[in-house]
C-alpha cells in the first residue's frame, strides 16, 4: 500500500507541519522509554479550552500490596445520583501516557452528555507487564462501581472506552467483566483498538505507517507481554483477538482509519462480535493513520470520526 497516495490530503498537511510526522517509536530502547515515562509524568499541563467540568485525582486502592493506584474523576458541576459513566482507559502503546493528565475530550464528553468519567492510570510496560495493567484496570472499575452513589453513577450504565492499547485493554477487561460475573458493562467504545499480537493481517504490514508503525507495533507487545509477541500460548485477556468466544459481550462501537495497522484486526473483531450475536458498529475511516483525530482535529475526517463517537457515546447513555 502506498502511503503518501492514500494519506488524507489535510492529514498529511498537518503531518508534514509536525515534528510527530517523522517520529519513529519503534527505535526506542529499553532505557529511552523510561526516560520518556518520566517526562510524560512530570511534564506542564497544557492550556486546555474552558470547561464546566470539574476534575479530582483519587487513590482507587492498593495495587499488588504496595502500589497505590490512582485515577482522575471528571465530573458535571451539578449533583445527580443516576448518571451514566464513562471509564476511560488511555492509549500508548502499553509504554506511554498517563490517566492523570487533564483531558479536554474527556472535559467535552462529561460536558455536552451529562455524565461522569474515570481515567484510570495504570502501570506502564515493560517495568510493569501483563497482566499487572489489566489488573490495574480492573481494580479501578471495581472501585467505580463500589463508589456508585459517591460519584453520582448508576452502576448498570458504565461505558468500558480507551483507544489504542487502552482500548485493548477495555476489550480484554470486557472479557474478564463478562467471564467474572461480577459487573454489567453496559457499552464499550474501543478507539482503534490494540487488539492482536500476531501482526498477520495485511494492514499490520503496512510500510511506512504514520505514529505507529509495525516496528512501534512489536516493541509495545514486546514490552506489554514480556517476551515476543506471536509466540503460543498469549492469553486472550492480553491480545483480546484470540479470544475464542464473544458472546454476551456488551453492545460495541469500533472506529479505525484505512492507514491505521489495526485495520484488519479490528475490521475482524467487529465481524466476529457481530457473528456472535453482539450488536456492533464498526466506523472505518479513508485515508485516515492511528490518531489522526489527535494529530490533524481540525480535519475533515477527524470532525466526522469525533460526531460518530459522541453519538455513539449519547446512544449508549440512552
Amino acid at each position: 500500500m502506498d502511503v503518501t497516495a492514500t494519506l488524507d490530503p489535510e492529514i498529511a498537511a498537518l503531518l508534514a507541519a509536525s515534528p510527530l510526522g517523522a517520529l519513529d517509536l519503534g527505535s526506542l530502547t529499553p532505557e529511552m522509554l523510561t526516560t520518556m515515562q518520566d517526562a510524560t509524568r512530570n511534564m506542564e499541563p497544557p492550556q486546555l479550552p474552558p470547561t464546566t467540568t470539574t476534575s479530582r485525582t483519587v487513590v482507587v486502592g492498593e495495587s499488588d500490596g504496595a502500589f497505590d493506584l490512582s485515577a482522575r474523576v471528571y465530573s458535571p458541576p451539578t449533583v445527580r445520583t443516576d448518571r451514566g459513566c464513562l471509564y476511560w482507559i488511555h492509549g500508548g502503546g502499553f509504554i506511554m501516557g498517563s490517566g492523570l493528565t487533564q483531558d479536554p475530550r474527556l472535559d467535552r464528553w462529561v460536558e455536552e452528555l451529562d455524565c461522569v468519567a474515570v481515567s484510570i492510570d495504570y502501570r506502564l510496560a515493560p517495568g510493569h507487564p501483563y497482566p499487572k495493567p489489566l489488573d490495574d484496570c480492573h481494580l479501578g472499575l471495581q472501585w467505580t462501581v463500589s463508589h456508585a452513589d459517591e460519584l453520582g453513577i448508576d452502576p448498570t450504565r458504565i461505558v468500558l472506552a480507551g483507544a489504542s492499547a487502552g482500548a485493548g485493554l477495555a476489550a480484554a477487561l470486557a472479557l474478564l467483566a463478562r467471564d467474572r460475573g461480577e459487573i454489567a458493562v453496559a457499552h464499550q467504545l474501543l478507539v482503534y483498538p490494540m487488539l492482536d499480537d500476531r501482526m498477520i493481517t495485511p494492514s499490520s504490514q503496512i510500510e511506512g505507517a504514520p505514529i505507529w508503525s509495525r516496528e512501534a507495533n512489536v516493541l509495545g507487545w514486546r514490552s506489554y507481554l514480556g517476551h515476543e509477541p506471536g509466540v503460543n500460548g498469549v492469553d486472550a485477556y492480553a491480545a483480546p483477538a484470540r479470544a475464542t468466544d464473544l458472546a454476551n459481550l456488551p453492545p460495541t462501537w469500533i472506529g479505525v482509519g484505512t492507514l491505521d495497522i489495526f485495520r484488519d484486526e479490528d475490521i475482524d473483531y467487529a465481524s466476529r462480535l457481530l457473528a456472535s450475536g453482539v450488536p456492533t458498529e464498526l466506523h472505518v475511516y479513508a485515508g485516515a493513520p492511528h490518531g489522526f483525530e489527535m494529530l490533524a482535529a481540525s480535519s475533515g475526517v477527524a470532525r466526522r470520526f469525533q460526531l460518530d463517537m459522541d453519538d455513539a457515546l449519547r446512544r449508549a447513555f440512552g
